[in-house]
């Protein structure tokens, strides 16, 4: 079994996470435990201890876990995050998922699969607890959306990045141009090589088709 030096528990139920950090405590005996009681709370803490795992709940005062995890990814994209909670249904595993967590258990089931779910999400490797079963495959699919969507992303310069963004703002040419200080030619080629680079169809409203099919994906992925 692999080390582990730090654990981050984020939870607004005292007896809960006092009962997690004593299972924690015996199958890690060396990690630093920080404990969180809400998700504003969970978020600086990350930030600043940087723990190896952040176990946390998703219904938490003040920000969500999964608020917490989508802007934690933002400043750490490295950061591995488990969500722990008593939520079972198929769209918020999906959420978990896109938000970037690693790790995905129920709490009915936290006994049997923390020790796992560490080990493997320790490993860079994704974790699906006896929840996701069922919603497995979909669930793969949708990661493979993502990845190829952040793949597409990552081939556009910083410029054409920007453009990308405010076009998803229905900015129209004229308005980018102005926001950014350029010509509305300059925005028109960006406009163009985007398209080119996201190998999408020499239409004119082709980009704008591509932003509304896959504006759910895109508000998960913390670059964009």
């Amino acid at each position: 079994m692999k080390t582990v030096n730090s654990i981050l528990i984020a939870d607004d139920h005292p007896i809960f996470r006092m009962g997690l950090k004593d299972i924690l405590n015996r199958v890690f005996p060396k990690a630093r435990i920080y404990e969180c009681h809400n998700g504003a709370e969970a978020f600086d803490s990350i930030l600043k201890h940087d723990p190896e795992i952040s176990i946390l709940d998703i219904n938490m005062p003040e920000i969500n876990g999964l608020d917490v995890c989508k802007n934690v990814l933002k400043q750490k994209p490295d950061a591995r995050i488990i969500i722990l909670t008593m939520y079972s249904e198929k769209e918020m595993i999906k959420n978990a998922m896109l938000s970037g967590a690693l790790g995905y258990i129920l709490k009915d089931n936290a006994v049997d699969e923390i020790t796992e779910c560490v080990q493997t999400v320790l490993d860079g490797e994704k974790y699906m607890g006896i929840a996701m079963q069922p919603h497995h495959k979909e669930l793969s699919v949708e990661d493979k959306k993502k990845k190829q969507l952040l793949d597409g992303l990552k081939s556009l310069s910083h410029a054409e990045l920007k453009t990308l963004k405010l076009v998803s703002q229905n900015k129209t040419s004229k308005e980018i141009s102005e926001l950014l200080f350029l010509s509305e030619k300059t925005i028109e080629n960006y406009r163009s090589r985007i398209c080119q680079k996201l190998d999408l169809p020499p239409r004119n409203n082709s980009l704008v088709i591509w932003i509304s099919e896959n504006k759910n994906l895109l508000s998960y992925i913390s670059e964009f």
